[in-house]
């Protein structure tokens, strides 16, 4: 659960919260694209929460540009970047809370947009903007793709699908829905950010700006990519659409794990590209367990055609070189 403000703490519009662990080379990028645009204490809280950091100094960081603006606590041991959500979730004082990642960071316009939105919809739980994806040297490679249908409040049964269409970077939650739902569910370590977001649609209403406004980075070191070299990913995805197909009224499950199979093929794919034994033997073997008759044909099938493919590509490049 989580609690409300205690009565006699100062209550600021704002609450920007910087879970990190490990990243403090990169929190400095992310602590400045707050700080250019952020206004006075009294209107928005800035606070980096490290979960018991090991190889670097987070805090250090905060000293050196944060100028006695930005809050800093250290948690007294490690308990998973979940378990460290819902400790900025209940550090917060603010009515609008962004749970910035400690890799991540904000555009300008990025608050007053959201400042915006929020005004003009007071019934609204969510809020969010479409976000640019970047390597871990800070270079853009890539853009969520435009939800319309969301760019006007939705309540209801939303399928986000993990398709890259809303990124924790670019989201921000009133205060109060937080304590009247509950924080971020730990046993979703992988997907715990999309539960919410559909909870939120569902219980209280999300709206999403076209504009482009935050920036999350994907690399190789994060915890989306370990989880993929296990298929972890899939997996709390497939418990998560259960789950949701239990719990929320007219939710489409078939819809929802036809898209996870799909996915998992796409993922398996795209190990291959990278040569990467490991995460492609995962999401097989995740497709399989997964697969109905019929889709176990149809796999066995293209994986045949593929190897096929590929020992052939092999034979011709042989062939070339030989000549």
């Amino acid at each position: 659960m989580i609690q409300p403000v205690e009565e006699g703490n100062r209550r600021p519009r704002w609450s920007v919260m910087i879970p990190v662990y490990n990243c403090a080379q990169l929190l400095r990028k992310t602590l400045e694209s707050v700080l250019q645009q952020a206004p006075g204490i009294d209107f928005m809280q800035i606070e980096v929460v490290d979960d018991c950091s090991l190889g670097d100094d987070p805090e250090a960081v905060v000293r050196s540009i944060g100028d006695g603006r930005v809050d800093f606590f250290r948690k007294p041991r490690n308990e998973g970047v979940i378990a460290n959500f819902n400790t900025c979730i209940q550090r917060s004082r603010g009515d609008l809370i962004h749970i910035l990642h400690g890799d991540d960071w904000v555009l300008p316009g990025f608050y007053s947009e959201i400042e915006n939105m929020s005004g003009k919809y007071p019934e609204v739980s969510l809020f969010g903007t479409r976000s640019f994806f970047a390597d871990e040297e800070g270079f853009l490679t890539g853009v969520s793709r435009r939800f319309k249908l969301l760019e006007s409040p939705a309540k209801g049964p939303v399928y986000l699908d993990q398709d890259a269409s809303v990124q924790c970077a670019g989201m921000v939650m009133r205060r109060d829905f937080y304590e009247k739902t509950g924080g971020f569910m730990e046993n979703l370590p992988h997907t715990a950010d999309v539960e919410m977001w559909t909870r939120a649609f569902h219980v209280g209403a999300g709206v999403l700006s076209p504009e482009v406004l935050s920036v999350y980075r994907v690399f190789q070191g994060n915890d989306t990519s370990r989880l993929v070299r296990s298929a972890g990913n899939l997996r709390d995805l497939a418990c998560l659409y259960r789950m949701l197909g239990e719990r929320v009224q007219g939710y489409d499950y078939a819809r929802s794990r036809r898209f996870l199979q799909r996915f998992a093929i796409l993922q398996l794919q795209a190990s291959l590209e990278r040569q990467d034994a490991a995460a492609a033997d995962a999401a097989r073997k995740f497709y399989l367990e997964q697969a109905t008759p019929s889709e176990k044909v149809w796999f066995w099938r293209w994986d045949f055609r593929r190897r096929l493919r590929s020992w052939t590509a092999g034979i011709m490049g042989e062939n070339r070189e030989s000549n």
